[in-house]
């Protein structure tokens, strides 16, 4: 499981490993109101992700490391949604690893500077067209798309899979 943190949009995304078969079993956000309490915003990311993790019982889950460097009080809210999200792995006793954008990118894209249109067209090659925005805003889908990347980082590693042999692929296949 991949969780591309934040407050107002959490993505997530769910990845199936058979062998060298990887299929996505989901992959959507947690989304809270801009407006809410902020505990109320932490409250409903929690009880989202123990739904999800409840209905796919994943193995790990997988959360991008957050860098900030001008807006701290993002930087802080991100932290403490960050924080129910290892509270929900706690709960089902879910080891959680943490991988940089920089990392996610070069495995998943192939450069770790790729943008998102790069990274969006990798994942798109690895998992096919299915993979579009289920919401009408750019950020939602970047959101969800960046989640999938991170589950797709972790198992590659965890495989040690070389991207450049999936993206060869287009099946799925590594």
């Amino acid at each position: 499981m991949g969780i591309d943190p934040g407050t107002a949009t959490t993505g997530y995304g769910v990845l199936s490993v058979d062998g060298d078969r990887f299929e996505t079993l989901a992959f959507d956000l947690i989304e809270t109101s801009k407006n809410g309490r902020p505990e109320k915003r932490l409250s409903v990311i929690h009880e989202e992700l123990l739904n999800i993790i409840s209905q796919f019982t994943p193995h790990v889950m997988a959360i991008e490391k957050v860098f900030f460097a001008t807006n701290r009080k993002t930087a802080i809210r991100v932290g403490q949604a960050q924080g129910v999200m290892l509270l929900a792995a706690a709960h089902f006793d879910i080891p959680v690893v943490e991988y940089a954008p920089g990392t996610i990118k070069k495995v998943v894209g192939g450069n770790g500077k790729a943008d998102k249109k790069h990274m969006q067209r990798s994942l798109r090659r690895m998992f096919g067209a299915h993979i579009r925005s289920k919401k009408k805003g750019r950020t939602h889908f970047d959101n969800a798309a960046d989640a999938l990347a991170v589950a797709l980082c972790h198992a590659c590693h965890e495989m040690k899979i070389d991207m450049t042999t999936i993206n060869q692929n287009s099946d799925g296949r590594a």
